[in-house]
């Protein structure tokens, strides 16, 4: 009798605890479904000077490249009487071979971007990448010049300065020439000091707007709800399929605070919308677990031609009065028609994607027949799923 009590209250606590546990395996923190609204990155961008090359520099075949070179000198106090290279010769319509050893081998100019990070305070670092924009042939070894990164606005936000970082090689020996990576591109780790900070609206309005990676009404409508049954009705309240408005305190530290309970709120989001992503160069294909298909017969085949030719030799029968006759070519062509006989298979009504692999495995179809398949169900009105081809 005591085996059975236990034997039931066994049984009832875990029919309690697996829903429970499986709720917590779907869900997820708010953190990791919304954005703060005004709280966003912004890109910037800058013209500098690489310098320090071994003669994969631009030359003197790029005339802004010497000009920047000659503003710079003349920003630290040096004096350039004289051309700084072959392109200041040639523009004057001088023709110097003295002037041969001074042509920028290890000078490259290049574009500098870099994303400034939300609440981005004067003095923190950021990376830095760098592209050369010239004919510079690798950045490996190179450093780059003090260079102003600037906003849309046009306003300095950045300076960037530092040794590149580069996994590109390019080597070249006796006609043959080995590429691994890209050797034009560059990266500087912490290379940008933050001299200005972007204002933005968090601590200044009523309201705090929550905005959602992916445009759902059910993820939305969960979240208003999770953080109205937490603080109370009223609390929050969804705009739209991708914002959610949240009524926050006027103090900033309680501001911070009350969002960091938010950010840390379990939501079960909504299921995402049905789609299938086929990217055509690689052949690779991703299927939603919500994809379904109507009723559908589908049948994968395909049809090959060969022509092998022999080329024989055949030599005449001698004449009656013992004369002999040439010999002549003769070309001979087998044609040959394959088709591979596949058997066909049938989509039944509502079928998921355990079905759809399970199908297009049976028949063996490559990537590329695959990719055929979901395009002609898809054009056929029988795959119920957004369709993307990349």
């Amino acid at each position: 009798m005591i085996f059975k009590r236990v034997s039931f209250w066994a049984l009832a606590v875990s029919i309690v605890v697996q829903p429970l546990l499986l709720n917590q395996a779907l869900a997820d923190r708010i953190k990791d479904l919304t954005s703060v609204a005004g709280a966003r990155p912004n890109q910037l961008i800058g013209y500098g000077l690489v310098v320090g090359l071994q003669g994969t520099g631009d030359k003197d075949k790029i005339s802004f490249t010497a000009q920047s070179l000659k503003k710079v000198l003349d920003r630290l106090g040096v004096d350039v009487d004289g051309p700084i290279s072959n392109y200041d010769l040639f523009s004057r319509g001088v023709a110097n071979l003295a002037y041969d050893k001074s042509k920028l081998d290890n000078v490259a100019s290049v574009l500098v971007t870099a994303t400034l990070p939300p609440f981005a305070k004067p003095g923190q670092a950021v990376d830095v990448n760098v592209a050369t924009i010239g004919l510079a042939t690798s950045l490996r070894g190179g450093n780059l010049v003090l260079t102003e990164l600037r906003g849309a606005d046009g306003q300095i936000y950045a300076l960037a300065q530092g040794p590149l970082t580069t996994t590109g090689i390019e080597v070249n020996a006796a006609g043959s020439e080995i590429n691994i990576g890209v050797p034009t591109t560059a990266r500087v780790p912490n290379g940008a000091l933050v001299e200005r900070a972007v204002e933005t609206p968090f601590g200044e309005s009523e309201f705090v707007v929550l905005n959602a990676h992916q445009t759902d009404f059910t993820t939305v409508s969960a979240i208003s709800d999770a953080i109205n049954e937490k603080f109370g009705v009223g609390t929050a309240s969804a705009l739209d399929a991708r914002s959610v408005a949240v009524r926050a305190p006027q103090s900033l530290p309680e501001r911070v605070g009350f969002l960091s309970m938010i950010e840390n709120i379990d939501v079960i989001p909504g299921e995402p919308k049905a789609r299938v992503v086929v990217n055509s160069r690689t052949g690779t294909v991703v299927i939603s677990r919500t994809v379904k298909v109507t009723a559908a017969a589908v049948t994968q085949g395909s049809l090959s031609v060969s022509i092998a030719a022999t080329n024989e030799v055949v030599q005449p029968q001698a004449g009656l009065l013992g004369g002999g006759g040439e010999a002549v070519e003769v070309q001979n062509a087998d044609i040959e028609v394959t088709e591979e006989v596949n058997p066909m298979f049938l989509f039944q009504p509502g079928v998921d994607l355990r079905d759809i692999v399970e199908a297009v495995n049976q028949v063996g179809a490559s990537p590329s027949s695959l990719i055929a398949i979901l395009e002609a169900l898809k054009s056929s009105g029988s795959l119920r799923a957004e369709l993307l081809v990349i």
